[in-house]
């Protein structure tokens, strides 16, 4: 479109979905909604409501430097800064893995098998009208392993209000991220990010006394990595995606020590490659875990393993 056309909001919509369909976009329509959004500041359906409305130079000029990173193959995240990961907004940033929906089935499988109570049942009202969690809340000690941008350990924390999160990365990319997430939610208080070489950093009087481990480590295999679409190889961080020749190198680096971290009867939650889960199930019930089992994504693949921590 020339500058000296009126660009309306449905306009450029049309010729964005357009152009980024020339460009290979798998899904130009979501792109450009997603991009126009950003640009206006306007949810996705206000912008069908406003589709009369004449863009500003200011949106226009933003909405084609978001036009010419995707149509480059630049993650939408990554343009926005932000994604959604549960029911939290998250800042993104290069060099740190974005959260995706599979991940999402991860943390809902882990409490789900935790058995908690409803946090509903335990909060009340102040003389001043204020909510109040009561104390009586049972706690929760969680270690979140391979953090990134600590979408995980946020969820956990925000969703049950006795729960405390140790996140652990080696990255400093990801460690910097998953502070400033902690920070804009409001989290300090009980989620603590600490550089660790995977469960290396976890203190010795810390040790057996993690109701959780949970965990999304790199997990693809190389030659399937090799496969994948440039917006994840050029984009994201090839330390979260490897993991090696069948995605479990890590996980064979750090089961030896998972029992160590758990309580009896706590469990493990990992997600991992959908060709190797049935080996990753086995490799957890040879290193002493019980009760071992494999869910499935949101696309009907094996995607999750759990795992319980013998009682004594």
């Amino acid at each position: 479109m020339a500058s000296t056309d009126i660009w309306t909001i449905k306009a450029a919509l049309d010729w964005t979905v357009g152009y980024l369909d020339q460009k290979g976009d798998p899904n130009p329509r979501l792109s450009a909604e997603w991009l126009m959004a950003e640009a206006t500041k306007l949810s996705r359906i206000e912008l069908y409501v406003n589709f009369d409305k004449p863009l500003s130079m200011d949106e226009r000029n933003v909405l084609r430097t978001f036009v010419a990173r995707r149509a480059a193959g630049e993650p939408l995240q990554l343009i926005s800064g932000t994604a959604p990961f549960r029911y939290l907004t998250l800042k993104v940033a290069p060099g740190v893995l974005i959260p995706r929906p599979e991940t999402e089935v991860l943390v809902s499988e882990a409490l789900a098998e935790l058995h908690l109570p409803r946090v509903a049942n335990y909060v009340h009202e102040n003389e001043e009208g204020e909510e109040l969690i009561s104390a009586e809340l049972p706690s929760l000690s969680v270690i979140d392993l391979c953090t990134g941008s600590g979408c995980i350990a946020c969820a956990i924390a925000s969703e049950y209000p006795a729960a405390n999160v140790l996140a652990l990365d080696i990255a400093d990319k990801a460690l910097s991220l998953a502070q400033q997430n902690v920070d804009e939610l409001g989290l300090n208080d009980r989620i603590e990010v600490r550089k660790s070489d995977l469960l290396q950093g976890v203190l010795p009087e810390e040790q057996g006394s993690f109701d959780l481990l949970i965990s999304n480590p790199p997990y693809i295999p190389t030659k399937v990595l090799e496969t994948l679409d440039r917006e994840v190889t050029a984009f994201e961080p090839r330390l979260a995606l490897d993991g090696g020749t069948d995605g479990l190198d890590l996980v064979r680096v750090f089961l030896p020590d998972a029992l160590n971290v758990l309580r009896p009867g706590g469990i493990m939650a990992l997600e991992l490659f959908e060709g190797h889960l049935e080996e990753a199930m086995q490799l957890a019930s040879d290193a002493g875990f019980e009760k071992v089992r494999m869910v499935k994504d949101l696309a009907n693949r094996p995607r999750v393993l759990i795992a319980h921590a013998p009682v004594v």
